[in-house]
C-alpha cells in the first residue's frame, strides 16, 4: 500500500473497529484535481455507529482523515453512502439502484478550516 492510500487504510481500520458487520465495510477511493474522495458503505444496521450522536463520530473521522491527508499533501474528504433499504428518506425512492449523487460533490471545508478548528479546539 502506498503512502497515498494510508487514508483508505486508516478509514477501514477505524470503521471496522466500530461496526458489528466489518465484512460489509466497503471503501472506494477516487483521486481528482479536488483531492481524494473516500466513499464509505456499511451495513444499514451499523450506520448509527458510524454517524454517531448528532453526527459527532462521522465529524471526528472526517477531521482525522483530513489530518492524515495533510501529512501526504492531499485533501481528503469522506462521503458516507446511504445504505439500500434505509428508512431515512433522501428523495431517492423510485430511482432504482442508481448510485449517482443527486447533486454534484461540493467540498464543505478546506484543510485550513480543519487546522483552524483543531487549533481552537472546536472538534
Amino acid at each position: 500500500m502506498t503512502d497515498m492510500e494510508r487514508d483508505q487504510q486508516f478509514l477501514e481500520f477505524v470503521v471496522k473497529a466500530l461496526v458489528d458487520n466489518p465484512d460489509d465495510v466497503k471503501i472506494t477511493r477516487i483521486v481528482d484535481e479536488m483531492g481524494v474522495l473516500l466513499t464509505l458503505s456499511v451495513n444499514k444496521d451499523d450506520m448509527g455507529k458510524v454517524i454517531g450522536r448528532s453526527g459527532a463520530t462521522a465529524k471526528a473521522i472526517r477531521i482525522v482523515l483530513r489530518v492524515v491527508g495533510m501529512k501526504n499533501d492531499a485533501r481528503v474528504n469522506l462521503k458516507i453512502e446511504e445504505p439500500e433499504g434505509s428508512e431515512r428518506g433522501m428523495g431517492a425512492q423510485g430511482m432504482g439502484e442508481s448510485s449517482a449523487p443527486a447533486e454534484p460533490y461540493v467540498r464543505d471545508t478546506t484543510v485550513d478550516d480543519v487546522i483552524s478548528d483543531l487549533k481552537s479546539g472546536q472538534m
